[in-house]
């Protein structure tokens, strides 16, 4: 409340006395002969009584009562009148000095006696309580105590602007201003004599919180708020000082906290498992949370979630940790949830977990692909989607249940990486390569023409798929040779279903691997456009040249350094028509092409040809067939049958390959035989089936046998040791070029850091490159230093 008072002066002069008088409120004074005007004095003991009765009142009764408002404004006027005397008046005629002078030391002390009173009188009422009767009667009384003195600091306002404030700047460390006096008092001469009595209290009642009875909480709440209000910070009397609440609040609380959750810890362990206990502890943290913001200032509750952790969680979390394999082995998605959430909120608490998880990702991983070891070795969709369940059921649980925490993800990647390169399938092959040459085995079947395939969005989709289980190979170099071994036949054969498939494939393995890694691949579909647009040249030069050819011609020109093709092993003998066609074709490269040198690759020919000596319908059957099959059908075109011995002299093929293609041909039935005897004898003789069935008209019959096949895979790891050799060559030599002088193992260190992310080289096929090199004369052993090398330039 806020009150002002004008006093006016009304003077009247009479000759005969020479005197003045005057009258206003609150009384009249005498003047100085001057004839100036005069107050009147206003001492402590004519205005303290008045003050002291009406606060007493207030205090007591509070202001539900009613508090009339002229009494308001009569103590607001007292103090004033007081606090605005001249301090001669109230010193005895003894000032200062000159200048302003401010009253109020007197009226300050006495209010401080008051208070003390007060608080004596309070103490007594409260000295026999305990409990909640002691809660009740704190709370009310510090309900009122804390509004009357809001009011009052109104009430002495003046004194707090002028007396109080000089005092304060002067660095009076024992003045407050009247609101702030008040807690200073209740805080000394109250509430320190039972503080003890009222924090056991409030702990009691939480107890009884936290077993779940109904306590008062607005009582509790009003209560430990009067610790806040009591802690002075009198640079920023805006901001509270928490150290009063700290010390006999906060921190009792943290220690009854901590030995309550303790004991129940303990408890409810030794009769629940661990996925109830973390269902207990994550209730009751967020119990707590809530009872923190209901009761406790905002600051504790950072402290309280810490004393929680360490009590629940880290006391605990190698209970945890051991239960971990459980919840994954049984897919308890829920718990390791819970547990993960958990764990995070303490120091340390994951990173056991990662090195578990990784452990029981890898058993998964080799236990999934040893139960399809069988089939994966013929089928790679088998082998890829047994390790890609894996892969996609604990990417899931990561992103589901662990929040996608970047440890897990580590540990995804280091299990699959250990299981995808050396597993069960590896060991029956022999080979820790087995797993790149069945991805790509796996890609070429996805990207073949086939009505079972998927197309789209869900072919794009196993292709992403194909690249997560790619991320982990180690040997990335025998995919790209595999990889563009099945590409080329697929190119050459015409065999691919997309060629925006296949672009995408690239794209893909170029963004894992760099440009390098895709170039020739990308090369072998720049020479197929090349060849299409020189077959069209070809058959227009045909038709001005009017010689026409006998049978349908075309070719693919391919590059030797971008291709992985080899020369034939054998000078074939091609049939009049056949050889027709390929002399007319050189003569037309040459003419377009200066100094370039054709190389026909036999072994990669094809051909159909029409079978009309069978009484089928519509002309006969259609054969597709090898070139060196249609070498042999064509040789039996001229005569009923033929031996093994006039064959090869005709055709000229290798032993090998004759074997191979006259057993194809026999096994198709196209060709009988009259020795059974595998390899055929030179006299074996071969007679044309002509009692050959097919429900089809158009017949593959160019299958390569099982012993081809293993051949070719044969080829292709020799030719990727030959790779991997050049490869290691090359590193060393730049390694060295730069260096000039390096021990042995740098060497091997840094050669494996430079190829690694092509293959994983052995430190023996190192050694042998470092030797060749040597006898090469481009490295040399150090003088007296066996373990030393350096670069001859």
């Amino acid at each position: 409340m806020a009150a002002t008072t004008t006093t006016t002066t009304t003077t009247t002069t009479t000759t005969s006395s020479g005197s003045a008088s005057s009258g206003g409120v609150g009384g009249g004074a005498s003047a100085a002969a001057s004839g100036a005007p005069r107050r009147p004095a206003y001492s402590l003991e004519s205005v303290w009584p008045e003050l002291e009765s009406s606060m007493t009142k207030v205090l007591s009764e509070g202001l539900t009562s009613g508090f009339p408002r002229d009494k308001w404004m009569l103590m607001y006027t007292s103090v004033y009148n007081y606090c605005t005397m001249s301090r001669s008046h109230t010193m005895g005629g003894k000032g200062r000095g000159t200048g302003a002078n401010f009253v109020g030391e007197e009226l300050y002390w006495k209010l401080v006696e008051f208070l003390k009173r007060h608080m004596k009188t309070l103490y007594k009422e409260a000295e026999a309580l305990h409990g909640m009767p002691l809660l009740e009667y704190y709370s009310a009384e510090w309900g009122r105590y804390t509004i009357v003195m809001e009011r009052l600091n109104h009430v002495f306002q003046y004194m707090n602007r002028h007396w109080i404030q000089r005092e304060m700047d002067d660095g009076r460390q024992d003045i407050y201003p009247v609101v702030t006096l008040a807690i200073v008092v209740w805080r000394d001469h109250f509430f320190s004599a039972i503080k003890s009595r009222l924090t056991t209290a409030l702990l009691e009642f939480i107890t009884l919180d936290r077993n779940g009875e109904q306590v008062p909480a607005q009582l509790v709440s009003s209560v430990i708020n009067s610790y806040v209000r009591q802690g002075l910070n009198k640079a920023n009397p805006k901001e509270p000082n928490l150290q009063l609440y700290k010390d006999f609040f906060a921190d009792e609380f943290l220690k009854t906290t901590d030995e309550y959750y303790t004991n129940e810890s303990t408890q409810f362990l030794g009769t629940n498992n661990i996925p109830e206990y973390m269902m207990k502890v994550e209730t009751r943290l967020a119990e707590e949370v809530k009872r923190c913001q209901q009761f406790l200032h905002p600051s504790s509750e950072a402290t309280v979630k810490a004393k929680l952790e360490q009590v629940l969680i880290t006391k605990h979390t190698s209970e945890m940790w051991e239960c971990f394999p459980r919840l994954l082995e049984v897919d308890a998605t829920d718990d390791i949830r819970r547990m993960f959430a958990l764990l995070s909120r303490v120091s340390g608490g994951l990173e056991p977990l990662h090195a578990k998880f990784e452990t029981h990702v890898q058993s998964a991983g080799l236990a999934s692909v040893k139960a399809v070891v069988t089939t994966a070795m013929t089928d790679p969709k088998v082998y890829i989607e047994a390790i890609l369940r894996i892969y996609k059921k604990y990417n899931a649980l990561i992103k589901d249940s662990l929040a996608s925490n970047a440890g897990f993800c580590t540990a995804l990647d280091k299990a699959c990486r250990k299981f995808i390169n050396d597993n069960e399938v590896c060991t029956v092959a022999g080979t820790p390569s087995k797993s790149p040459e069945l991805l790509a085995r796996f890609t070429d079947v996805l990207l073949k023409k086939d009505a079972k395939n998927p197309e789209g969005e869900e072919l794009e989709a196993l292709l992403t798929d194909i690249m997560v289980v790619f991320k982990y190979m180690e040997d990335k170099d025998v995919f790209q040779t595999f990889y563009s071994k099945m590409l080329t036949k697929r190119l050459i054969h015409g065999t691919s279903a997309s060629e925006d498939m296949e672009a995408l494939m690239l794209e893909k393995l170029k963004s894992s691997c760099g440009h390098e890694y895709t170039a020739k691949l990308n090369r072998m579909f720049s020479d197929m456009n090349v060849s299409k647009e020189t077959n069209e040249k070809f058959k227009a030069h045909i038709a001005k040249a009017r010689h026409p050819l006998n049978v349908e011609f075309s070719t693919l020109i391919l590059a030797t350094a971008a291709w992985p093709l080899q020369q034939p092993v054998s000078n074939l003998t091609l049939p009049p028509d056949l050889q027709a066609c390929l002399e007319q074709f050189n003569a037309f490269y040459d003419s377009q092409f200066q100094g370039r040198k054709l190389s026909w690759l036999h072994q990669l020919c094809k051909g159909e040809i029409r079978a009309c000596y069978f009484s089928v319908p519509k002309g006969g059957y259609m054969f597709q067939a090898s070139l060196y099959q249609m070498v042999l059908m064509l040789f039996l075109n001229k005569q009923d049958s033929a031996t093994y011995a006039e064959m090869q002299t005709e055709s000229q093929l290798t032993d090998p390959l004759l074997q191979t293609t006259l057993l194809s041909l026999v096994r198709t039935k196209v060709f009988t035989c009259d020795d059974s005897t595998e390899p055929f004898p030179k006299t074996a003789r071969f007679t044309v089936n002509t009692a050959f069935k097919s429900k089809r008209l158009r017949v593959l019959i160019n299958v390569p046998v099982q012993q081809q096949a293993k051949e070719e895979d044969r080829t292709t790891r020799r030719i990727v040791e030959q790779d991997r050799c050049l490869q290691i060559q090359a590193a060393i030599v730049r390694i060295m070029k730069t260096r000039k002088q390096l021990s042995h193992a740098q060497l091997v260190t840094e050669v494996i850091s430079q190829v690694q992310t092509r293959f994983k080289p052995k430190v023996n096929a190192i050694k042998k490159c470092i030797d060749i090199l040597i006898e090469k004369e481009y490295l040399e052993r150090a003088p007296d230093q066996k373990e030393v090398y350096n670069y001859i330039a």
